[in-house]
């Protein structure tokens, strides 16, 4: 059975109020271009450098290794607000966090620790997946010693910039599945484009072929076997933590695009509000109906967006996304707590933790798809048109959910309401 890594003491890290200060700089930044970006589709090694500099790419690596020292509460909000800006950016932050934690959650100290500092000290860009759905790839021991990996693996967050890659081999003599780690960088790994999805076009995932690729015995980052006792119940933890990047992501692009309809309906008004302002204050107060405006207010300027269908509907979406997030702060506490307990942690505590991972990754999902859909009726029109780039909400978030599906986390959640049965161990998608 793998030991626990625990995390070094946090000591004279920045606090928590600087990562998401930091974070909003990088997201205004991200915002300006989004659109252009989006559009334009291209690897993003700009938007990786911009995360670099920040200081967000080592923000969850131990202070004492040369990180930031956050913890995944803080992480989890950052990825929220990359996404709100640009759900592809938001989608390879996340993805990196998850897989750079990899050594964390399924090696031992030493190791992992090991491996905190050397992310640390080049500044990694994590990609890779494990990819329940493929095969895993093969690893055949070396003679000499170490493995060599071949293979293709289908779907591969952030391949085409990352500066590793952290996959799921089996073993070719036992069969044992492993996480590994790759340099991409190596001339047996290929990868492939994957520029034909409709959405997040800017995340850099793509298919990966490795062709005798050499892989150290300390590049081996654990087991991921599924058998009862093979693995601490802290290590289920990491599908849970998955999960909520995954809804912290939806959040996030459900935030962005209600950010940029208000926005939009706002300057509507205030443009016809002026129309009917230079046509005479009596030709907008005809237009109003039932509505009387508060005392001193003109007419006119209380009618701003006072459409029954308008308000109704950003009424219901706001209710919307602010449940999901007040489910997904649950869950992202109760994860907290349990990363806190480290090796005393249970099975129990970890069937609790990951349920809610679950429940909050549904909603977040549900309430995004209605979101990205309805803010495009409410806007009208003016959605139709590339130049507002409206469109690329709901296709981020319908591309993510079609590789991130809810349903076999439904269905945990629904079994363990009525029987307490505990959910099985899952990879990190």
């Amino acid at each position: 059975m793998t030991t626990t890594a625990p995390l070094p003491p946090r000591t004279g890290t920045p606090d928590r109020a600087h990562w998401l200060r930091v974070a909003r700089e990088v997201a205004d930044d991200l915002a300006t271009d989004a659109l252009t970006r989006d559009q334009a589709g291209k690897p993003p090694f700009d938007e990786v450098a911009r995360l670099r500099e920040a200081g967000l790419l080592t923000l969850l690596v131990p202070a004492p290794h040369g990180g930031g020292g956050a913890d995944w509460a803080t992480a989890h909000a950052v990825v929220r607000d990359i996404a709100a800006a640009d759900g592809a950016i938001g989608q390879l932050l996340g993805g990196h966090y998850v897989l750079s934690w990899t050594a964390r959650f399924f090696a031992g100290p030493a190791l992992a620790d090991q491996v905190a500092r050397r992310s640390a000290a080049g500044q990694w860009c994590w990609g890779g997946g494990f990819a329940a759905h493929e095969p895993p790839l093969r690893l055949t021991p070396r003679a000499a010693g170490g493995y060599l990996l071949n293979g293709r693996q289908g779907s591969v967050g952030g391949a085409r910039v990352a500066d590793r890659l952290a996959v799921r081999a089996a073993r070719s003599d036992t069969g044992e599945p492993l996480a590994v780690l790759v340099d991409p960088a190596h001339p047996g790994v290929t990868s492939g484009d994957d520029g034909d999805a409709f959405g997040q076009r800017l995340s850099g995932g793509g298919s990966v072929e490795f062709d005798a690729v050499p892989v150290a015995e300390d590049a081996v980052l654990g087991s991921l076997s599924a058998d009862e006792g093979a693995l601490p119940p802290f290590a289920g933890l990491a599908a849970a933590t998955a999960r909520l990047v995954s809804a912290q992501l939806c959040l996030g692009i459900a935030e962005g695009v209600l950010a940029e309809a208000r926005e939009y309906t706002m300057t509507r008004e205030y443009s016809r509000a002026a129309e009917y302002a230079r046509a005479g204050e009596g030709a907008w107060t005809g237009a109003l109906t039932a509505h009387h405006a508060p005392a001193g207010v003109p007419a006119w300027q209380d009618g701003l967006a006072r459409d029954p269908h308008v308000l109704v509907t950003y009424g219901e979406l706001t209710v919307e996304a602010r449940a999901a997030s007040a489910l997904a702060d649950q869950a992202v506490a109760a994860l907290d707590d349990g990363l806190a307990r480290g090796e005393d942690l249970t099975d129990d505590e970890c069937a609790e933790v990951s349920v809610l991972a679950a429940a909050a990754e549904a909603a977040a999902a549900r309430a995004v798809h209605d979101i990205t859909t309805r803010t495009l009726d409410v806007i009208g029109p003016g959605a139709a048109s590339s130049r507002h780039g409206f469109d690329r909400f709901w296709r981020n978030a319908r591309t993510h959910t079609l590789h991130h599906p809810v349903a076999h986390g439904l269905r945990e959640v629904g079994d363990y309401f009525l029987s307490g049965s505990h959910p099985p161990f899952a990879l990190p998608a």
